[in-house]
């Protein structure tokens, strides 16, 4: 999402929303994209960081016009944000504001991206940018978010993360151990002392 600031509960609304879908480790062709008018003015200090502003939003659906289509476009499926806590909570006061449905009761489940991140590169910088940096992702194009390339690019990143996985979960399967454990006989072991500067 890219939204007029950064605090949903100090009326701060969703101006653009994207997905894109993943099959079989791929990204399809299959997307949603939309720009919203908010009915606010955009923080300056936002627009800095999307450049999208309130002349361009004028004639843009509402967020009411769009909620539908979208809901249906996430329905069943592992829906991966990154800093999902900023996303959900928009996302969650939109749906507020047209009745009592959260994100997480309209997909099968909400992955943070961001979380899974800094599990697997514990102490480095996990911005969006740095992960395509990190994982080898060409994101020249990325001068201003955008919500539509930066769910692209975390598609990329996302599946870069989680290579050699069949499915976004992680399973694990009982498999026999590739080491085989031999029997020691103990009278024949060497025993080494150490010395007075050990």
């Amino acid at each position: 999402t890219e939204t007029t600031g950064l605090d949903p509960n100090q009326g701060h609304r969703i101006i653009e929303i994207a997905a894109i879908e993943i099959q079989n480790r791929q990204q399809t062709n299959n997307r949603f994209h939309a720009y919203l008018n908010p009915e606010r003015d955009i923080d300056p200090a936002a627009q800095e960081v999307h450049g999208i502003s309130m002349e361009f939003l004028q004639d843009k659906p509402f967020f009411i016009d769009i909620s539908e289509e979208f809901l249906s476009f996430i329905g069943d499926a592992e829906v991966i944000i990154h800093n999902a806590p900023f996303d959900v909570g928009f996302i969650n006061m939109e749906l507020g504001k047209i009745g009592d449905k959260k994100i997480e009761e309209c997909c099968l489940e909400i992955t943070d991206s961001l979380k899974l991140a800094k599990e697997i590169r514990p102490g480095q910088r996990n911005s969006l940018d740095a992960l395509c940096r990190a994982y080898g992702i060409n994101n020249s194009q990325r001068s201003l978010h955008g919500a539509l390339l930066d769910a692209e690019l975390l598609g990329e990143v996302f599946l870069a993360m989680t290579r050699g996985q069949e499915a976004f979960s992680i399973n694990f399967t009982e498999e026999k151990s590739a080491i085989e454990l031999t029997p020691v006989n103990q009278s024949m072991l060497r025993v080494v002392k150490p010395t007075k500067d050990e």
